[in-house]
């Protein structure tokens, strides 16, 4: 009963004057009383819908130009330029948007864990979910940080509801999410995919911290309980990197975007957002355990008369997600601060099924697949995407960089150079045995595997196996391990074992690893030119 009645008061009723940082039960009490289709789990965890986008809509993401931030973008496809008048008319439209909605809520946090680096957010909404949802990613401040937060440094105006006017200059569709760096504001009209805010606070630190000598990272990061010894994992999203850097023997430093300054690593956000299909106690007990109540399940399916979730459903999205605090990881490290990393790992999820398991890389080979960034797109995580797509992403995250990729790749040198005994390594969770689908297709490389890979790295089993017997992936120079780790046959690494598995032929597989090898050499040609 009590929780019933917990659920007929409007607690964060508002008429235009928005609550700042209300209580996430009082949020969870608004998201279900006001928000069509938003349920309660059994596991406690708040259902959400997103409407008709369920992932990011990178075509509709614009930059104002003005100075002084036009002379540092990247400007191209990755970063479109808006007129100030324009951006000034979207934000008009959204800020009175918000001013006519009956619940309105607002949200105060933090960006950057280092106290030296970080920066104040506050965000303007209409749907609990939102507010809940930024309150679990940013970091939360203390009652004391919160009654003396002053004026924010940059405000995101999410009037997601409401449609952008597409017969403005610049503007292309329904949906914009556009950043003044100037204005310190962000703008997002016609979607109301919550990872929309998450990826444009991003934004704001990759073009900020790189000014202040801080390289900001598409990656998420563990520490060792014994050493304290920190690893990078660097990743486009479905690659593995909320799933492997939640580890039960490692604290969790973050799971997707971290900052390396001239002290160490820290962690830009307060929680995590990791994809949900196919989610499992089993592969994954930790994220599958910090679902319960003050969590959010964006766009699964839900059994209406049990309340449990089909993680196995396709039904509204592949992009299924959930979003937590960072602290329900229970070996969560808070405050987000590590040392400098000893080991740093590139995903990449190979759609063509040619690349080893796990690779050693040199300094070298390290930049080139920094600056390629090679994966695949995986299936929801943007607009259209529907099946694994080879994609070349520079910096494992071009979708959210602002300066050229040569200026992080540069600082990523520097780090290295200066940090020479950092290992770096490419891990393939992708797929063997070919490209996906089809008789004969290729097979996704089991969790288990890479798992006992990344394990194998932070013991040193893997360097000192490699170190004792190795072998050269053709055209590619990559240094693959030449026997068995704890937990992975010696077969696997070769690439060309899992093709003669499935019937295919030596050929068949040099055939198409020169088709992969040939499209890097493209891309890096074209970086060179930029």
């Amino acid at each position: 009963m009590k929780q019933i009645k917990v659920f007929a008061v409007p607690l964060v009723r508002i008429c235009r004057r928005a609550v700042s940082n209300a209580a996430p039960a009082a949020l969870v009490a608004s998201a279900v009383r006001y928000e069509a289709g938003t349920a309660l789990a059994n596991s406690g965890a708040l259902v959400a819908f997103s409407g008709a986008k369920t992932g990011r809509s990178p075509d509709d993401k614009r930059l104002v130009r003005a100075d002084p931030s036009q002379r540092h973008v990247w400007w191209g496809k990755v970063n479109r330029p808006l007129s100030q008048a324009v951006f000034e008319q979207a934000r008009a439209r959204a800020v009175g948007f918000l001013a006519t909605q009956q619940q309105r809520y607002s949200v105060l946090g933090f960006a950057g864990a280092d106290p030296k680096y970080r920066i104040k957010i506050r965000v303007e909404c209409t749907r609990a979910y939102h507010a809940l949802f930024m309150q679990n990613m940013l970091i939360a401040p203390t009652e004391e940080e919160l009654a003396n937060f002053g004026d924010p440094d940059f405000t995101i105006y999410n009037a997601g509801q409401c449609e952008a006017d597409d017969s403005l200059d610049g503007v292309d569709s329904k949906t914009l999410v556009a950043i003044s760096f100037e204005n310190k504001e962000i703008v997002i009209l016609g979607t109301e995919y919550a990872g929309e805010m998450k990826k444009a606070v991003f934004t704001i630190m990759h073009y900020l911290m790189p000014l202040k000598g801080v390289l900001s990272l598409h990656s998420s990061a563990n520490e060792g309980i014994a050493e304290k010894d920190v690893s990078l994992f660097f990743g486009l999203s479905g690659t593995g990197k909320t799933t492997l850097s939640a580890d039960p023997n490692r604290k969790l430093i973050g799971d997707d975007e971290h900052c390396w300054s001239d002290q160490g690593i820290f962690n830009i956000e307060g929680g995590c957002y990791a994809k949900a299909i196919d989610l499992s106690p089993e592969k994954e007990p930790e994220i599958f355990n910090a679902i319960r109540f003050g969590a959010i399940l964006e766009n699964v399916a839900l059994n209406p008369k049990t309340h449990t979730v089909d993680f196995s459903s396709r039904a509204i999205t592949e992009n299924t997600r959930v979003c937590y605090p960072i602290e329900f990881i229970p070996n969560a490290k808070i405050p987000g601060l590590g040392k400098h990393p000893k080991n740093i790992i590139f995903l990449t999820c190979d759609a063509y099924g040619v690349l080893p398991p796990v690779s050693l890389l040199s300094v070298e080979q390290a930049m080139y697949y920094f600056v390629s960034g090679y994966t695949s797109k995986v299936a929801g995580t943007e607009q259209g995407v529907l099946e694994p797509t080879a994609t070349f992403s520079s910096c494992f995250g071009a979708p959210f960089l602002v300066h050229p990729p040569a200026l992080y790749a540069n600082m990523l040198a520097e780090k290295l150079q200066k940090h020479s005994d950092v290992k770096v390594w490419l891990l393939n969770t992708g797929w063997c045995g070919g490209a996906p689908g089809g008789k004969g297709g290729g097979q996704r490389i089991p969790l288990k595997y890479s798992r006992a890979i990344v394990d194998s790295i932070h013991s040193g089993e893997l360097s000192k196996s490699i170190k004792e017997s190795s072998a050269k992936l053709p055209l590619f120079d990559l240094t693959i391990p030449g026997k068995s780790i704890a937990g992975v046959p010696a077969s696997i690494f070769n690439p060309l074992n899992a093709w003669k598995e499935v019937g295919k032929s030596e050929q068949e597989f040099l055939t198409a690893l020169k088709k992969l090898k040939t499209l890097f050499d493209e891309v890096m040609a074209a970086t060179i030119k930029e």
